[in-house]
């Protein structure tokens, strides 16, 4: 069963998706990455501020590759990645509407990714989080890792992506990754305070003002052209690797993986 999102309207001018994947811990699948694209393109009307959460005790537990059959893997999990999940992140990063991340559990790999692209973050006090890269065999975008870098700087990106540990929600909190952290029973409350604040707030100015921080982290990332096509092939090559097609099976089976080196 494919997964899906869920949008209401719990406020005037308010906005809310809730990615529903309950038997895969809120995993994205094709569904549910292009329904945020829909959902964010064009830009809904008479919303000032969106709310995305998880349902149940995950918020997202990443891309959904674990089942993807071996003779169809290394096609089909590139292109899970590269497109759909690629064309999500631009139209949260396009969106001049305001973004709230209700981060209620579970926040991993591509699910903490999602939560980065949007502008601010409220946790739960049990949610959990972590960058699972080292562990399954995958090497990142360097966009997304550039997103990890601006939010939390390079000594923590690499504790994220080189040990792979998860964390607490106050360690995220103490690192930069979310603004701030409550009680798990008070967080749909609290994100949709910051939601009424937000869509309250002179719509001039919060888009203005989230435009002009686009344009000033845009460029800072800017890589020169040979180089990003090398990081770019550098990617590619490891949805071709036995390592990823092994770590993902040792990930689903709850055993340690066991790495060949190619």
């Amino acid at each position: 069963m494919p997964g899906r999102l869920i949008e209401d309207r719990p406020a005037d001018g308010i906005l809310r998706l809730t990615i529903s994947n309950p038997t895969k811990g809120g995993a994205l699948d094709h569904e549910i990455l292009r329904a945020i694209t829909a959902a964010l393109e064009p830009e809904p009307e008479g919303v000032r501020c969106i709310v995305i959460t998880g349902e149940g005790r995950h918020f997202c537990a990443g891309y959904d590759i674990a089942e993807i059959p071996d003779d169809v893997f290394a096609v089909e999990a590139e292109r899970l990645v590269a497109h759909p999940f690629a064309d999500a992140l631009r139209a949260l990063d396009a969106t001049d509407v305001p973004v709230v991340a209700a981060i209620n559990g579970t926040a991993l790999g591509g699910g903490l990714e999602l939560a980065l692209a949007c502008d601010l973050r409220v946790a739960a006090a049990g949610a959990r989080f972590g960058m699972p890269p080292a562990k399954l065999g995958v090497v990142y975008s360097h966009t997304g890792l550039q997103r990890f870098v601006e939010a939390v700087g390079f000594p923590r990106t690499r504790e994220l992506f080189l040990v792979g540990r998860r964390i607490s929600a106050q360690t995220a909190a103490d690192w930069g990754l979310v603004n701030d952290v409550v009680t798990d029973e008070a967080l749909m409350s609290a994100a949709l305070d910051w939601a009424g604040e937000l869509a309250g707030n002179a719509p001039l100015s919060v888009r203005g003002n989230k435009r002009v921080l686009r344009e000033l982290e845009r460029a800072q990332a800017a890589l020169d052209p040979a180089v990003e096509r090398e990081l770019l092939e550098l990617r590619a090559a490891c949805f071709e690797s036995e390592d990823l097609r092994e770590g993902v099976d040792a990930f689903a089976q709850k055993r340690a993986p066991r790495w060949q080196g190619r």
